[in-house]
């Protein structure tokens, strides 16, 4: 009988971890050229020059309440409590002073109302006892904060400290998938890849270009594709027009800018 060969190490090594056998992840890709993307923000930047987003606030920690709060809900349905709210609260020691149950009470019209006021009160503590009452410029500390996660950390970092990321919403989701801007399934996957082709000198607003046009012309059930300033770029199956009726005045180069 002939005896069995040994099996290198390096052939041991590959069969008990299979992560040496794994083929390389493929990088995520969009379906745009750079010529493209740079049309598509340029134009974005001259629809909405100045975008702003749409929760009402007077400071940071006002800010990062607001976001909190936003969570399924709409940010009309949160600015109408936060109005009255922010008017008595709109420091840490004031929330604290105020009472989870007090909090209750202005922000009672918005989903999850009663585990939202118990955040709030707890990202105050929070604030107050680990970082001085001022709100943390970080992401990685952004989310230490009872109820503030990842897209909540972008989003303060972004309106309130001037940092450009990009916070993934259920707007955002839906238009990197549909328009194969960024074809992802989660959030984390489509922010890296935006982060990644979006033009450097379009990223600070980008994300709110791309909310606001999800929002208003690029939405969920029917997309307004003969609004769309972006219409004859756009990639999407879903597509109902080919030629763009512009919701601004466009220079007249712009329809052919997509060129290498």
């Amino acid at each position: 009988m002939t005896e069995a060969k040994p099996k290198s190490s390096t052939q041991t090594l590959k069969k008990s971890n299979p992560a040496t056998r794994r083929k390389p992840a493929t990088r995520r890709r969009t379906a745009y050229s750079r010529a493209e993307l740079e049309e598509i923000f340029r134009r974005f930047s001259i629809q909405r020059p100045e975008p702003k987003g749409e929760l009402e606030h007077v400071n940071p920690f006002t800010l990062v309440v607001a976001v909190a709060l936003s969570a399924q809900a709409t940010d009309a349905g949160v600015n109408k409590a936060t109005r009255a709210l922010f008017k008595v609260a709109d420091t840490p020691e004031k929330m604290l002073a105020l009472g989870e149950e007090n909090v209750r009470e202005y922000i009672k019209t918005i989903g999850l109302f009663r585990n939202k006021a118990k955040n709030v009160i707890a990202l105050s503590q929070k604030l107050v006892d680990d970082f001085g009452s001022e709100v943390p410029r970080t992401r990685e500390e952004l989310v230490t904060l009872p109820g503030v996660g990842r897209k909540t950390a972008n989003v303060v970092m972004s309106m309130a400290f001037g940092i450009p990321t990009m916070a993934v919403d259920t707007h955002i989701l839906r238009i990197g998938n549909r328009i194969k801007l960024a074809p992802g399934k989660t959030p984390d996957e489509i922010e890296e890849i935006l982060m990644r082709i979006i033009p450097d000198e379009y990223l600070f607003h980008a994300h709110h270009w791309l909310i606001l046009h999800g929002r208003y012309c690029c939405k969920a059930r029917r997309p307004e594709c003969e609004k769309c300033v972006i219409a004859d770029l756009c990639k999407s199956p879903e597509k109902t027009c080919d030629v763009p009726a512009p919701l601004v005045e466009l220079p007249p180069q712009v329809f052919n800018a997509t060129e290498e």
